[in-house]
């Protein structure tokens, strides 16, 4: 049952019709009081929707009070609010106090519809499933025995997680962290909800993504990528909206917009972190209303598209340092998945060498390989600061350095190779360090230097090496220069 709370009777009758075509039991009541009284004696109520505003009164106390008294009551009870009075502000209030969501009026029945379907499947009771269930195994790729000695590369029905169909996206696990962080992708993928992942660069944020694309209702829509951190504020709106032939000087022809692209499906913003601030704002404008305009054109758009977030920077922080908008950060940070470094999560090493180990013996026409468990053990002990993308790229040398064993006798096939421990010592470059930067930063520190410690020393070492140069040390670490400039504030360089 969905509670609709205003004072205009004709807003209550509009509403309460569109519901009821759409199947939602309704009721309705004209203020806070009466509003208490259901949500204190109505069992089955699933969702509130409510007015901000019930007097003479325009700044929206009303409601904040009204929420507040409800999360008292009921506090996993979603709330959505409505207003015809809509400021930034006041969004921002009625999130921090608990609000699903927030609309404002005249408001678009679609985009209102799906925000009540969303919040009505995120709150509802749900089995507890074990996502490894879901796991992928296809005899054909077993090229190996795995057995007490060796991690081979046969597939591992525990550990690897297929999603979508066919050409689903493989992922590599079976750590609690990554098994709870699946957990939150089957349950939100079916919706509408935006999600925002976080964790370190390579811990698999894009993987994450298209798993939500693959198990949502969009699935056989387009999956549009777009690296935030590469488009400058200048190209921002031709890039993510579009642009008509003229619409500027080197508007040569029409350019069509990654939301137009990504139109029934999902897009993908990896890096919103590293958004400039006049960027932020153009954003959270699509994401509000789900409109935009193509530059040079004056017809307002619909933007069909769901919206999935990554970032390795910290935006609650970013918030307090007022480099990164509140209202944006609520906007996209409605479910949010945090994937652990793989560091913290060494049970999953095992599971990915032989994952790796398998497709770089079948892409490079190689003879069977396995893994020691001495090596495995090793591997183990090592931080990975680049994470996954660095144990591959480590498996993968690894492999292809390794001399080949002889033949066992005219025209055989030589047996497999084992791959140990020593052989990933030898191969192993300096320990790289966050972001990506070149191994030769982390120069200096000793082997317990925390994150922040060995960051803080690679800009140290960049802004010395190219005399203060912004531009020269940002493009040396490959980062933007607006995140070149949080980091060195951060640091106090």
């Amino acid at each position: 049952m969905i509670l609709i709370v205003d004072d205009d009777r004709a807003i209550r009758v509009a509403l309460t019709l569109m519901l009821e075509r759409n199947d939602y039991m309704v009721t309705s009541v004209d203020g806070p009081a009466a509003a208490m009284e259901v949500v204190r004696n109505q069992a089955e109520l699933e969702l509130v929707l409510m007015d901000m505003n019930y007097t003479l009164s325009t700044d929206g106390e009303e409601g904040l009070t009204l929420l507040r008294q409800v999360k008292v009551f009921r506090p996993n009870l979603p709330v959505i609010l409505m207003t015809a009075w809509g400021s930034i502000d006041l969004a921002v209030q009625g999130m921090r106090n608990g609000a699903f969501d927030f609309i404002t009026k005249p408001w678009d029945n679609g985009v209102l519809l799906e925000r009540i379907e969303t919040a009505i499947l995120l709150n509802r009771p749900h089995p507890t499933e074990e996502p490894a269930d879901r796991s992928f195994h296809n005899p054909s790729t077993d090229v190996g025995h795995t057995d007490e000695a060796t991690w081979g590369t046969s597939a591992n029905r525990r550990g690897a997680h297929r999603f979508g169909g066919a050409e689903g996206t493989p992922i590599i696990g079976q750590s609690p962290s990554l098994l709870s962080a699946l957990a939150t992708v089957e349950r939100v993928a079916p919706t509408n909800a935006p999600v925002l992942i976080t964790g370190e660069s390579g811990t698999g944020k894009e993987l994450i993504a298209q798993a939500i694309h693959e198990q949502s209702r969009r699935a056989g829509k387009p999956f549009v990528k777009v690296n935030l951190g590469g488009i400058s504020t200048a190209l921002f709106e031709s890039e993510m909206f579009g642009h008509k032939k003229g619409s500027f000087t080197d508007a040569k022809s029409d350019r069509t917009g990654r939301f137009e692209l990504a139109d029934g499906g999902t897009i993908f913003l990896d890096e919103i972190g590293e958004l400039e601030l006049a960027s932020q704002v153009k954003l959270l404008r699509v994401l509000q209303d789900q409109t935009y305009e193509v530059l040079g054109d004056s017809t307002t758009r619909r933007a069909n598209v769901r919206v999935v977030c990554a970032t390795n920077a910290d935006l609650r922080q970013m918030v307090k340092e007022r480099t990164f908008r509140e209202d944006l950060f609520y906007r996209i940070n409605l479910i949010s998945i945090h994937l652990s470094p793989l560091r913290e999560r060494t049970d999953d090493i095992p599971l990915l060498v032989q994952h790796f180990i398998h497709q770089s013996c079948v892409s490079n026409g190689l003879p069977i390989a396995t893994a020691s468990n001495e090596a495995i053990r090793y591997l183990q002990t090592l931080p990975f600061y680049g994470n996954i993308r660095e144990l591959k790229n480590l498996v993968e040398r690894t492999l292809l350095i390794k001399d080949p064993l002889p033949h066992n006798g005219e025209g055989s096939k030589p047996s497999g190779l084992l791959l140990t421990a020593e052989d990933f010592q030898t191969n192993i470059q300096e320990t790289t360090t966050p972001h990506g930067l070149p191994p030769h930063y982390g120069g200096g520190l000793g082997r317990g230097s925390t994150l922040d410690e060995i960051e803080r020393h690679a800009i140290a070492h960049a802004l010395e090496k190219h005399q203060g140069n912004l531009s020269l040390v940002a493009k040396e670490l490959g980062i933007s220069r607006g995140a070149l400039y949080r980091k060195i504030e951060k640091h106090h360089l």
